[in-house]
């Protein structure tokens, strides 16, 4: 495929050497909390347990959500690029789509953000461009830490913005903004211009890997049921794209109860044998192209 749409998760930042999750997970409750009084459980779901340290922070420390956020930034820059980013720039997308906050895949930090709208705290129209690529940061970004999406309340406002755009309408001032939502735009035959990330997911062809869709990312849940509802239930509109979800053969048998949901869901899994994690994203690269 030329120039596909990718969206793209954390997982790749694991070749790099330097800070991993659970590294930052530690510093974050370092940082807010020096007695260490929140303790860190992989069965607290990681939004719930970021306001778990946020608010016990603000009741003990006094520290404002700014500073916190700052202090995330600060770190997820210091990640470091490796050599599956540059592979994934030289197939030379057309648009990416992350839920990282750093630069690493675009292998520099952009001038300048390209957004219809700038947006302060949430991520419908987040656009950075570099070359010939859109990089879209679904989560927030680095040079703007108060966009981070990390917290319940941050995920709600996200996914009210999100249904807003697709569903209902959005109540932007800036007259740039799109009044009318998506689906009543594809029902009029108005042309959709690529405005926000949202569009894509209705209209185009999207790669999906690196990313673990665990159930706390309640935006793209949400996003993933209402495409196949208006797909399988509603046909208020045309759904035609594909989405294509990429995961290695040796998770697939633990993941089943998930991939099962995907496939309800109108995403079609590609499983791929390798044996380590640098030949799986060759291996995934590979696949998109032929597609």
């Amino acid at each position: 495929m030329k120039n596909p749409i990718l969206l793209i998760g954390n997982d790749i930042n694991n070749i790099s050497k330097g800070q991993s999750w659970k590294d930052l997970l530690t510093d974050i409750v370092s940082f807010c909390l020096p007695d260490g009084c929140v303790q860190l459980d992989e069965r607290k779901p990681f939004p719930l347990l970021y306001e778990e340290i946020f608010l016990t922070a603000i009741r003990q420390q006094h520290i404002r959500e700014a500073e916190l956020k700052a202090f995330i930034a600060e770190k997820t820059l210091r990640i470091e690029q490796n050599e599956i980013h540059a592979a994934i720039r030289a197939i030379a997308p057309a648009h990416i789509l992350t839920t990282n906050y750093e630069f690493t895949l675009e292998g520099e930090i952009p001038d300048s953000n390209n957004s219809l709208i700038q947006e302060r705290a949430f991520s419908i129209f987040r656009k950075y461009t570099v070359g010939s690529t859109d990089y879209w940061h679904i989560h927030g970004d680095c040079l703007n830490p108060l966009s981070i999406n990390l917290g319940f309340e941050h995920y709600g406002g996200q996914l009210q913005q999100m249904r807003n755009y697709v569903v209902s309408g959005t109540t932007y001032t800036s007259p740039q903004a799109p009044r009318q939502s998506l689906i009543q735009r594809i029902q009029q035959h108005l042309p959709v211009k690529d405005d926000s990330w949202l569009d894509l997911f209705f209209t185009r062809d999207i790669h999906i890997f690196g990313l673990s869709l665990d159930f706390v990312e309640t935006d793209l849940w949400w996003l993933l049921t209402y495409r196949a509802r208006q797909k399988f239930q509603k046909n208020t509109i045309p759904v035609r794209n594909a989405l294509y979800y990429y995961i290695p053969t040796e998770f697939v048998q633990g993941a089943k109860f998930k991939l099962d949901m995907l496939a309800a869901n109108d995403v079609k899994v590609i499983d791929i044998a390798a044996p380590d994690k640098r030949t799986y994203y060759d291996e995934v690269l590979k696949q998109i192209k032929r597609l």
